[in-house]
Formats: C-alpha cells, structure tokens, sequence
C-alpha cells in the first residue's frame, strides 16, 4: 500500500508541473493530451513478434479452411470428426474448420472407363489403370460353351451414381469393379458358341451390362455402369489358320445348302402345281362323264318310254336319224339296184352340187316307201 501511495503522489507532482508550466491556465482545468504526446505513446507499444505471427497463421488456416467451392461435376461428402454428415452441392460451401470436418470432392459426372484385355496407355484423370502384374491376354482368353477358346477384349464405362456407397460402402471399389466385370463376361461368354462370340458382340454387351449392373448394384458399389463395349473379338493366333478353314468349310456347306433350298423352291412349287392341276382336270373329266351319263341315261330312258308306246315308228326315226349322221361322213357314195346285171348311169352322191346335200331328200323319199336301194 506504500508503494501504491507513493506512486500516487509521484503522479500528482507530475501534473502540477504540468500545470504551472501552463502559466495556471484552464483554472485547475486539465490539458487534453497533445498530439505528440499520443505519437510516442504509440511509439513506444510494442507487441511480440512470435505472437503476431500466429495470429496471422491462424486466421489464414482455419478461415481457407472454412470455405470451398464444388465445380458443376461434382459433390462434396463432409465428414465430421470422420463420420458422414452431409453431401455439399456446386458452388461456394462453408463448413467447419480443419479437424473437424473434412471434404471429399467426387466427381459424379465423369465418365470412367476400365479396359480388359488390352490397353491403350491413356493416363489422363477418369481412366483406371489396370492391376499391377495383370497380363491382358489372360483376362481376354475365354472358354466357350462349345468348348473353344476366344479372346474377346471389352471396355465398362462407368459414373459413379451414389458418393456415399462409393467411398463408404465398399473398399477398393476399382478392384471389385474390375473382378465383377471379369467374372461376369467369362459368364455371358460361357453361354454361347465360338460363332456367337465372334458374330454378336452388340448382344453379349447389353447381356453383360445388365448383369454386371445387378451385381453391383447387391454389392453396393454406387456405379452405374454407361455402356460396355466389344473390342473385335477372334480366337488364339495359333489356331487362327484352323479357324479359318473351318469357317470357310462352314460358309462352302451353307453355299450349298442355300443352292438346294433354292432348287427344292423351284421344283416342288411347280410339282405341286402341276398334282394340283392333274387332280382337277381329272376331277373335272369324271364330273364330266357322270353328267353325260346321267344325261344319255336319262335320253335313253326317254326313247325306251316312246320305243314302248311306238315300236315301229321309233326304229324307223332311230335309223333315219343314225344316217343322216353317217352318210354326210362317208365321202362319195354309189346306189346300184340289185337285180340289174348292167352297170346304169351313177347318181353322183359325192359332188358339191349333188352329193351329200341330196342324201336328206333320198332319205326321206326312202321313209315314203320308194324304193331307193334294194
């Protein structure tokens, strides 16, 4: 407390000095302190230079630590004290300092892709290289369903579909893509022949998306498989030239059955046209001949009934009716007269103008009872 005192009175001396040097001005008024004064005051605070620095350190940690931005393309997955928190969309986000939460940028909209079997040595961001010790070959060799080996090279492109499932669920999820995609076309492959293989990669393709796509989808993976695409797919070089003349056997036999296809359309078509027309013709000939049987049946009915009612007028009608029929048939005919021993003067029958048209009047003179020929 002395020294308190003492300290106090060493002050109020200082400023009654202050004072007098005023010449007593201001009437026990104080001074306001001068401009000068405040400058040396400033002059002479001081602040540690270690101090300064971390403040300075601080502030620029944890406030570029605060903010980020998400591009267009993709996500951010915040995790808080390393648990999952919240998926940060595009655009200028906040979030807590550095320690306490942490940021993941995935980019969702970039199309990966993943090649089996060959590879064309791409490095760029969004193209997964292959295992390390992989051999191309080998992931390209597969057995087929009939029992032949065929080297079919494919790609899977892919986008990741769920962020979380991608970085949470499922650990080296490159790994599991590339053994799923694997496994699933040694499936699709085993089901089909050599020719199938070779001949149809667009259908073997969508069969293995949509497999693959199941399995990963059971093993929550978060891809989304875009497409996958059939490189030219062929057999071991070593048995190439066998290949070839198999195929080439193959293409000769189907060459040949094409041709006897093409001549089986040609005859048995008009084979079959020609039976059909047979079997109508002769369909028609018998309706034919029942027609005219039933109708001479029925016409010989008839003169039977009138051959009954008129004996003798019938046979004479039946008779002149068979000559006028014959007789314009027979050419040049000669009438003698039995009884003469010499030849008499020809009645020219067989002439234009006295020949057949003057055998109807003989006839009927003849039914008149002349007696014409004896």
């Amino acid at each position: 407390m002395n020294w308190d005192w003492d300290k106090l009175r060493e002050k109020q001396e200082q400023y009654e000095k202050r004072r007098g040097s005023d010449g007593g001005m201001g009437m026990g008024i104080p001074t306001p302190p001068q401009i000068d004064d405040i400058v040396s005051r400033f002059k002479n605070f001081k602040l540690p230079g270690g101090f300064l620095m971390l403040i300075v350190l601080f502030f620029l940690f944890f406030g570029s630590s605060m903010f980020f931005t998400v591009d267009i393309d993709e996500v951010g997955v915040i995790q808080r004290f390393g648990k999952y928190n919240r998926i940060s969309q595009p655009g200028l986000n906040f979030k807590l300092p550095s320690g306490i939460e942490k940021v993941t940028k995935v980019k969702i909209k970039r199309v990966y892709k993943e090649e089996f079997g060959f590879s064309t040595g791409q490095t760029e961001v969004g193209i997964a290289p292959a295992r390390l010790g992989e051999n191309p070959d080998m992931v390209a060799s597969m057995l087929t369903g009939d029992l032949n080996v065929a080297v079919a090279p494919w790609i899977v492109q892919y986008r990741i579909s769920d962020p979380y499932n991608y970085l949470f669920r499922v650990n080296n999820v490159n790994a599991i893509l590339r053994d799923m995609a694997e496994a699933t076309m040694r499936t699709v492959v085993g089901d089909r022949s050599i020719n199938e293989v070779i001949s149809k990669r667009e259908e073997i393709a969508v069969a293995a998306r949509e497999l693959l796509q199941t399995e990963l989808n059971e093993a929550e993976t978060g891809i989304q498989i875009v497409t996958i695409e059939m490189e030219k797919t062929n057999v071991p070089p070593p048995v190439q030239p066998s290949f070839n003349e198999v195929n080439e056997a193959v293409q000769e036999k189907e060459q040949l059955v094409y041709k006897a296809k093409e001549e089986y359309n040609k005859a048995i078509p008009a084979a079959r046209g020609e039976a059909q027309r047979i079997i109508k013709d002769a369909e028609g000939y018998a309706i034919d001949r029942v027609n005219r049987s039933m109708g001479d049946a029925a016409r010989f009915s008839a003169l039977y009934k009138e051959y009954i009612d008129a004996k003798e007028i019938t046979e004479k009608r039946l008779y002149l009716e068979a000559m006028s029929e014959i007789l314009p048939k027979l050419g040049k005919k000669y009438i003698l007269d039995s009884e003469k021993t010499n030849l008499l003067p020809l009645l020219n029958m067989g002439d234009s103008t006295g020949g057949a048209s003057k055998v109807a009047p003989a006839i009927r003179e003849f039914s008149r009872g002349d007696e014409v020929v004896k």
